[in-house]
């Protein structure tokens, strides 16, 4: 079966790519070509640019001119690509919001972890006002035409997939509710450190809620638990402090990182289906996080991990001293958490479903012609 992965390729969705690619590896009969967005040329930062005073007010429809632009790039190759594959895997919406007519033509299997309908007023660098729901609809209409011209739309989580059916009107028989995976390879055994050690994993430190969590360390903990910090941001290092700002994406340092962690604290109130939380739990560590979006339902709370209010400093902080005073209960839920890990969210597992649902609408779809 030939797949043609397209990727928007925007924060985690290399990511995603990253461990599909891996997974794929095990999975001979799969021709998989990717076609991923490269980063933003000239031409697309300018289209996808804010407007001085109408940004302000959300009313320059920045996020659909640039997604626009982003899906021009797509659709140009696609035109070339797409009747040399049996079937296509679009991840996400947003890549093909001018390709419907190539979905019509190609079966077409679309992954997502938001809408743009939810995406609207989470959007990390832009405030939604009283005006953003004047702009929503613009962006379901072209959303719609793909959903509409796709033959199955996953939603990687329970939250997402209650916007395709909510906000979107798609039903049961066209959704599906299937987390992408990531990868993880043994965790390397390493030394037990001397305290007890909380890791935080963000390009952005302060979108993220690493800003929250520094402060919460300071007030909590520091006396007894030392604080990595993987970011690309500068933050400057203390006592019982590090910063990591050299790890790339499919770096396989990581994992020497989270075997040195005792838990993950990730405070972010942005993200939709973070990778970083998903890794943590693959190497057997609870999770400290808001839950937000899908978080909610990866991180169960009180069995792999710990809940906390965002943007609460004082609730992160009790989360960081319960987990940190009490070895046994943190060492229970990271065992959890890596069972939960396996049985949901393992790329392995979450790959072949996905080759299933991509074989069964090739097959379908060749049928029907």
């Amino acid at each position: 079966m030939k797949v043609l992965f397209v990727n928007e390729n925007i924060g985690g969705h290399a990511t995603v790519h990253h461990h599909l690619r891996l997974a794929l590896q095990a999975v001979p009969d799969v021709d998989a070509r990717f076609l991923d967005v490269p980063a933003p040329g000239f031409l697309r930062r300018v289209l996808g640019a804010s407007v001085p005073g109408l940004g302000r007010l959300d009313l320059d429809l920045q996020p659909i001119r640039a997604q626009l632009a982003l899906s021009a790039w797509v659709a140009r190759r696609l035109d070339r690509l797409a009747d040399d594959v049996d079937v296509i895997h679009l991840y996400t919406q947003n890549a093909g919001l001018l390709s419907a007519s190539t979905f019509r033509r190609v079966p077409t299997v679309v992954s997502l972890d938001t809408t743009n309908a939810r995406n609207a007023y989470r959007l990390p660098y832009r405030s939604a006002t009283r005006f953003t729901p004047l702009a929503v609809p613009l962006s379901k209409w072209f959303e719609h035409r793909v959903f509409d011209a796709a033959d199955r739309v996953i939603a990687n989580s329970e939250w997402a997939a209650a916007s395709l059916h909510e906000d979107y009107g798609l039903d049961d028989t066209k959704v599906v509710v299937m987390p992408l995976g990531v990868t993880a390879p043994e965790v390397p055994t390493v030394a037990p450190p001397n305290r007890p050690t909380i890791v935080f994993l963000g390009r952005q430190f302060e979108s993220k809620g690493g800003a929250v969590l520094l402060r919460a360390w300071r007030r909590s903990v520091s006396d007894r638990a030392d604080l990595v910090l993987v970011t690309k941001d500068p933050v400057a290092e203390e006592p019982g402090v590090r910063v990591i700002g050299d790890l790339d994406q499919g770096d396989d340092r990581l994992w020497a990182i989270l075997a040195g962690a005792t838990m993950l604290a990730f405070p972010s109130t942005i993200d939709q289906a973070p990778n970083a939380v998903l890794e943590a739990m693959a190497a057997g560590l609870p999770v400290i996080a808001v839950p937000t979006a899908g978080v909610a339902e990866m991180v169960v709370d009180g069995a792999t991990g710990v809940h906390v209010a965002a943007d609460d400093e004082r609730d992160l902080a009790a989360a960081l001293s319960r987990l940190v005073d009490n070895p046994d209960e943190c060492r229970r839920m990271g065992a959890a958490g890596r069972a939960r890990f396996v049985d949901r969210y393992d790329a392995v597992r979450s790959t072949a479903a996905l080759v299933a649902h991509l074989r069964a609408t090739a097959d379908r779809t060749a049928v029907r012609a």
